[in-house]
């Protein structure tokens, strides 16, 4: 049997945000794998919303959705809803609103992601929410202020705050943008060209292990730095503004006892962008049925995009629904 995926748009009449402000026509990009079950309510009962990093190409779950078909073909309905604010969906650039674009927050993410499945499969309750990096901002937001409405959560090398080094690279990054005189007259220059890049070279000191840093030559990150850079060199500075912005409030430390869902939180030791022993390790005793597996050998994930030890301790987690 082959894997069914499908991709698509939805249309919502209309969106509001927490800070009261309204759109129309607010567009919706998804993509489906696998097929929905039904309980005798014609309700769906095999959803798992999943919630990847800002590029694919850095993810290490970016083909998960391979490793569950073949370990459990058929069993889930896989849906990736891409987030508000970024381009496919409703965003700045999408729109056209650019910097008249409204705030939002994370839990405005989630709500938008909420109103879709609500208004194009009927759901309000998921079976469960799987989320990587920045995407598990969302997962951890959703189970802390909506606990009843999924059974599992599954997050990977992610926080619960905004904090520390990431407070100091947001603000930076903020500081980046407030000098490119060219954002604010809202022309694409070779000014925000250059600036793009510049975010670009930031960030992507956090996608890989302190390890894997040592262990490289000066010729092999520059390697590096520059395919990272292509990948992001596309990238809309208004919507990555707007994403930047989000995240400055972002903490649900508090209410982490909320959650009610069976959770599995993952980490790599050495990362940079997420630490274990900030992020993961203090979860221990907050929230009540929580599963820990932190890494210490994961050169592969950067290397050769091998990740199926990790996909395979997912599945054996997600065989418990």
């Amino acid at each position: 049997m082959n894997q069914h995926i499908e991709h698509g748009n939805h249309i919502m009449d209309s969106f509001e945000f927490e800070s009261g402000r309204f759109l129309e026509n607010v567009n919706v990009e998804y993509a489906t794998s696998g097929h929905p079950k039904y309980d005798d309510e014609g309700n769906i009962i095999n959803a798992i919303v999943y919630f990847p990093t800002i590029k694919g190409g850095h993810s290490i779950l970016s083909k998960f959705h391979d490793i569950l078909y073949a370990e459990c073909p058929d069993e889930y309905f896989l849906i990736k809803i891409t987030s508000l604010g970024s381009p496919d969906s409703c965003s700045p650039s999408s729109t056209g609103l650019k910097n008249n674009f409204p705030e939002y927050t994370i839990k405005d993410r989630v709500n938008f992601k909420r109103q879709f499945l609500s208004e194009k499969f009927g759901i309000k309750k998921v079976l469960g929410l799987l989320g990587e990096g920045t995407g598990g901002f969302e997962v951890y937001t959703w189970a802390c202020d909506y606990p009843d409405e999924m059974e599992f959560i599954i997050i990977l090398n992610s926080t619960y705050k905004t904090y520390g080094q990431r407070y100091v690279m947001i603000k930076t990054i903020e500081s980046m943008i407030d000098s490119c005189e060219d954002f604010y007259t809202g022309e694409y220059s070779i000014s925000v060209s250059n600036l793009i890049v510049a975010i670009a070279k930031l960030r992507f000191m956090t996608f890989y292990s302190e390890k894997v840093f040592n262990e490289l030559s000066n010729d092999e990150i520059d390697v590096l730095v520059d395919d990272y850079v292509d990948e992001l060199l596309f990238m809309d500075i208004y919507d990555f503004n707007s994403r930047n912005k989000c995240f400055f409030e972002y903490d649900v430390y508090d209410k982490l006892s909320n959650i009610k869902a069976k959770a599995l939180i993952m980490g790599i030791e050495d990362y940079f962008a997420f630490n274990t022993k900030r992020d993961i390790l203090p979860l221990k005793g907050v929230i009540n049925d929580l599963k820990i597996i932190t890494s210490t050998d994961k050169e592969s994930f950067y290397s050769e995009y091998d990740y199926t030890e990790i996909g395979l301790e997912i599945v054996s987690f997600l065989k418990q629904f």
